[in-house]
């Protein structure tokens, strides 16, 4: 067995005792980049700490390597990423969470994948020890809206990190509240 295959058994073999005993319900971990009302403290984060759902466990915080425009829109004031315009914007923060399949699922609904919402990957700068340069860097999912009105949205201001209420005055209201269909509010 070679050295990466090793490696690879050993992940894995880790894994699986994780899951054991967290209560993992599958052995695929997927890695996942949030940062808007999923976050710890946000309005939509119960969702990850429902294990009902599914496993999830926070990482850490991070940044993405890239810049995007993260604006809030619609009139249920919903942070969404507008990866088709890389490199215009900020460098997002936000928060580093690995999930199971169970959990996976639970947060594609929610986000509306595919409908509404894409998955991208993008490289995130993990937040640590500011002295080690260059920080460690890892490949995360990030949920990502699909389609838009690239002329209305990119006239909205560009934030670096969301809270629902944050300075902006535009708290997130919930889907229970009374607001358009998402698809038509960002057309």
């Amino acid at each position: 067995m070679d050295f990466r295959s090793f490696c690879y058994h050993n992940l894995r073999r880790h894994i699986r005792r994780h899951a054991e005993i967290s209560g993992m319900e599958s052995d695929n971990v997927h890695r996942l980049f949030i940062y808007g009302t999923l976050k710890r403290g946000q309005p939509n984060h119960f969702l990850l700490a429902d294990r009902t759902n599914g496993w999830a466990t926070f990482i850490g915080c991070g940044c993405t390597r890239t810049k995007y425009p993260l604006i809030i829109s619609t009139n249920a004031n919903i942070p969404s990423v507008l990866i088709k315009e890389e490199g215009i914007g900020h460098h997002i923060q936000g928060e580093i969470w690995d999930v199971d399949d169970k959990m996976r699922a639970t947060l594609d609904e929610f986000e509306g994948y595919p409908d509404y919402y894409d998955i991208a990957h993008t490289a995130v700068a993990v937040e640590g020890n500011q002295s080690e340069s260059p920080r460690k860097e890892i490949i995360c999912l990030m949920y990502a809206i699909r389609s838009y009105n690239r002329h209305h949205l990119l006239k909205l201001p560009f934030h670096s990190n969301y809270d629902s209420n944050g300075e902006h005055g535009l708290p997130y209201i919930s889907e229970n509240d009374d607001y358009p269909d998402f698809n038509e509010a960002v057309s």
